[in-house]
């Protein structure tokens, strides 16, 4: 969800249900297979072939001083292509038409599940990569029927942005449930300043941020009639009707919900930690960030994971993928994974790294603790999530424009 690049989540929620284009990847391993035989191709397995989307400064060049120490660590020369975020999924379609899929190919997590499904990647099992000690809601996001097919170095999440100046004027301290969440915003809405911002955006986006208050809640995205998932609808109503958010929520993205915090017309923002070298670009901005409210004090926050899955495409070439699995594996070594995190404001995904991480990087100690009990969009619901995706955005914006009670806007949605 980085305003600055093509990486993170961002891509996917903007993205339409891509099932439908991906059906034609399910013949690919069966063209592959009598094309080439497998290693039988006799392709160099001294030279990999990569394709990602962190095609913007400064993430192209901190994945590719990564990529570059990999192909050294494990023997190989690489050949890199970039592409915009919105362009992924059409390139590996044409890719895989024409028979000439990458080595490795990075793809956002909630990617991954649909991809694997046409048979399009091997799961690292065939080459004893090690995935133990990972996040439990990473493997999830990378798992399809039992296997495990990529591996993601570090990930991102949600978290509560609040203006430390604007809470200490009103001795506010930051909101941990619901309650403290709308009396504060209320006590800080004044003139042209809402108390909270967030995104409730007709895209996937506007579904991401719903995330942490329908699972912390108890909702799940295989009911989303249920009164759990009403009731975390009804806060975001409750919000905007009382003045303490905009009503231009329904239109806001996650970077036009940061240009209103930097701007001072919101004291607390739900938002990512890809926003966190534009907010240190500010010297007279001073903020801190805590976890995702929830309903009532003693549940856990559970909040959504965004980040980039890194993957073995089958390409017909035993010798190549088998050099693939070990880049890929190389990529979410334990000091890769404290590099990127350090230099990309992202969280490890070995829950082990964690305290060292937040030593070097005091700024993340929210996200990281919010990253080890996230989860998956794709955890339930696998290759049908962006149709649960679509229903939950859809309803939000029916609840926020009053054309439907929270009681009933999921029901509208799902009939629309």
């Amino acid at each position: 969800m980085r305003s600055t690049t093509a990486s993170n989540p961002r891509q996917a929620l903007r993205r339409p249900h891509i099932l439908g284009s991906l059906a034609i990847l399910a013949i690919t391993p069966l063209a592959l297979t009598a094309c080439g035989g497998g290693a039988a191709t006799g392709g160099d397995a001294d030279t990999l072939t990569i394709l990602d989307y962190y095609n913007n400064e400064p993430d192209k060049t901190l994945i590719g001083d990564a990529l570059d120490s990999c192909a050294e660590e494990v023997g190989v020369t690489i050949e890199r292509e970039t592409v915009p975020g919105k362009d992924l999924i059409q390139k590996v379609l044409q890719q895989s038409s024409s028979k000439t899929l990458p080595d490795v190919l990075m793809l956002d997590n909630p990617d991954v599940q649909e991809i694997a499904a046409t048979g399009g990647l091997s799961p690292l099992s065939d080459y004893d990569v090690d995935t133990s000690g990972f996040a439990q809601g990473i493997l999830d996001a990378a798992s399809y029927e039992g296997e495990v097919y990529g591996l993601a170095p570090t990930v991102n999440t949600l978290g509560l942005f609040y203006n430390e100046e604007l809470l200490a004027a009103k001795g506010i301290t930051p909101p941990t449930t619901w309650d403290e969440l709308k009396t504060a915003a209320a006590a800080l809405t004044e003139g042209d300043t809402y108390g909270l911002a967030f995104s409730s955006i007709a895209t996937y986006e506007g579904s991401w941020q719903f995330l942490p208050f329908m699972w912390t809640n108890g909702g799940d995205e295989t009911d989303l009639t249920s009164p759990e998932v009403a009731e975390a609808l009804q806060l975001q109503v409750d919000l905007v009707d009382s003045g303490s958010a905009s009503k231009s929520v329904i239109n806001w993205s996650q970077a036009d919900v940061n240009d209103q915090f930097m701007a001072g017309k919101a004291a607390m923002m739900i938002n990512g930690p890809w926003q966190i070298p534009a907010l240190n670009a500010d010297p007279d901005l001073k903020y801190a960030s805590v976890q995702v409210p929830v309903n009532k004090a003693g549940q856990t926050p559970v909040a959504p994971l965004g980040g980039e899955v890194w993957t073995v495409p089958v390409t017909g070439d035993d010798a190549k993928q088998v050099k693939a699995a070990e880049f890929v594996e190389c990529i979410s070594s334990d000091e890769n994974q404290l590099a990127l995190a350090e230099a990309r404001f992202t969280v490890p995904t070995k829950t082990a790294l964690a305290e060292e991480y937040v030593a070097k990087v005091p700024e993340m100690a929210a996200f990281t603790e919010q990253v080890a009990n996230a989860r998956s969009r794709t955890g339930e619901l696998g290759e049908e999530w962006p149709e649960a995706a679509t229903e939950i955005y859809t309803a939000i914006q029916l609840a926020l424009t009053g054309q439907a009670t929270p009681d009933e806007a999921f029901d509208q949605a799902a009939a629309g």
